[in-house]
């Protein structure tokens, strides 16, 4: 309480204020700042000490800070608090959503004590300051360098073995790796399998290149052999596009047995296989991707955006063999010329010297915090999950729909993404995902969910129509 306290320098009063109070206080926050009561660099008050002192709701507290970061008045820092910018600070350099608190983007958490944008500007330099620093400012092959290219396969040998360097690419993220292997793979009106629930970004690319996706049943382990076996003799498919760790959105991880069954069906029907590992190496002990079951068939696609940093856009993608490597490196080429050399610089030093895995533990263990949250503030079964994961799947009770849960949270400043966006057919409507990973803290976090545990409470028939 001490503590608390303290953080309570700076008491807003807000007796005659009128409308909605996390709008007056953020404008309160504003007169601070153009009054000089506030510096430039000050840190505000925590949510919690502020709500307790103002005798208001946490979640009002929160909305207000979240709309003066919207108006740039404000920074917030994980773990650190919220700090003024100043009268004179510059717009944000990224425009932020008009959703208070986002939970619609799966992101790794970014603990503070892992220092990631210290440790990026450090590497950046020391790249820099090489004698052959000229090299990373220009033009690299399209699938990486030798030296990039042996430390890909070196930072995959956890999961994979050992893997020939020759057989692994450097692409300028997943979403890159996926069009040039769908435009490889699966020619125009061909079909490709996946969950029935999917990776948006692999939707766009079907809708751009005219490839027809079939969804298939899932249950708690993931995609169902059976339903892959009657497919595969039904539609012909030209490939198999499945996320088995960690699932994107339902969090469902296929166990060893599960993923065995899938590669055998695979290999007896001929059929190219996708595995997308993006969420790969977060679980401490991770089962065997379905590129060791078949491997003469699987391309293994494992990207640092969501064990490491989105910023760097890089992934590593590994070929069934070098044939089949050289022809997805000119498919790259035509997609996107080549991985930026100054990321792929970043990632592999990182590789090398360790710091990329020390990373990877310092987010897995802030994820499993996070998890615990939900898990404290959320109903008991109502969401699947992965315990070191960035995301939960919630299951709306009966006379909820996903798409009219999301609008409502959004009037009360949560960002979630309904079923109907990952749905690969007809959606029940009946989930959505809430991502944990981009709530600045903790405490903000808990508000969040706090709020969106008491909506489904609510009657949706007795709420304000939204306009």
């Amino acid at each position: 309480m001490k503590e608390d306290s303290a953080r309570c320098s700076w008491i807003p009063d807000l007796s005659g204020a009128s409308g909605p109070i996390y709008l007056a206080l953020a404008d309160a926050i504003q007169d601070g700042i153009a009054a000089g009561a506030l510096p430039e660099g000050e840190r505000l008050p925590t949510h919690r000490a502020l709500a307790a002192a103002l005798d208001l709701d946490l979640t009002t507290v929160t909305r207000a800070y979240g709309e003066a970061r919207r108006r740039g008045l404000v920074d917030a820092a994980a773990g650190r608090g919220t700090f003024v910018r100043g009268p004179l600070a510059q717009p944000p350099m990224v425009e932020p959503l008009p959703a208070e608190i986002d939970l619609s983007m799966n992101l790794p958490p970014q603990p503070l004590a892992a220092a990631i944008p210290a440790k990026l500007s450090q590497t950046m330099a020391a790249i820099l300051r090489r004698s052959d620093a000229a090299r990373v400012l220009s033009y690299h092959p399209s699938a990486g360098g030798t030296a990039e290219r042996a430390a890909a396969a070196r930072w995959l040998a956890p999961l994979l073995g050992t893997v020939p360097p020759s057989r692994v690419l450097i692409t300028a993220g997943g979403q890159a790796a996926l069009m040039a292997l769908l435009t490889t793979l699966a020619p125009p009106r061909s079909t490709v399998l996946t969950e029935q629930f999917t990776y948006p970004g692999l939707r766009a690319i079907a809708a751009q290149t005219g490839i027809t996706l079939e969804g298939l049943p899932m249950d708690g382990d993931g995609l169902l052999p059976e339903a892959l076996d009657a497919a595969c003799t039904r539609l012909k498919p030209a490939a198999l596009y499945t996320i088995p760790t960690i699932q994107n959105p339902t969090a469902a991880t296929m166990p060893p047995a599960r993923r065995a069954a899938v590669a055998e069906i695979a290999r007896h029907h001929g059929l190219a296989v996708i595995e997308d590992d993006a969420y790969g190496l977060l679980p401490p002990a991770p089962a065997p991707p379905l590129a060791t079951f078949a491997p003469d068939q699987t391309w293994y696609l494992g990207t640092l955006s969501k064990c490491l940093l989105p910023a760097l856009r890089v992934a590593y993608l590994v070929a069934p063999d070098d044939r089949c490597a050289a022809r997805i490196q000119a498919a790259l080429r035509a997609v996107c010329q080549m991985v930026p050399p100054l990321s792929a610089a970043v990632a592999t030093r990182w590789v090398q010297d360790g710091t990329a895995l020390r990373l990877v533990e310092d987010i897995r263990a802030e994820a499993a915090r996070r998890q615990e949250v939900a898990r404290r503030v959320l109903p008991a079964g109502s969401f699947a999950a992965h315990g070191q994961g960035h995301h939960i799947w919630l299951r709306l009770p009966a006379g909820w729909s996903a798409t009219g849960f999301t609008a409502q949270a959004r009037r009360f400043g949560f960002a979630l993404v309904p079923d109907t966006a990952f749905a690969v057919g007809p959606a029940p409507d009946s989930a959505v995902r809430i991502s944990l990973g981009a709530a600045p803290d903790l405490d903000c976090l808990a508000a969040a969910l706090g709020r969106i545990g008491s909506l489904l409470d609510e009657n949706a028939d007795a709420l304000p129509e939204i306009v």
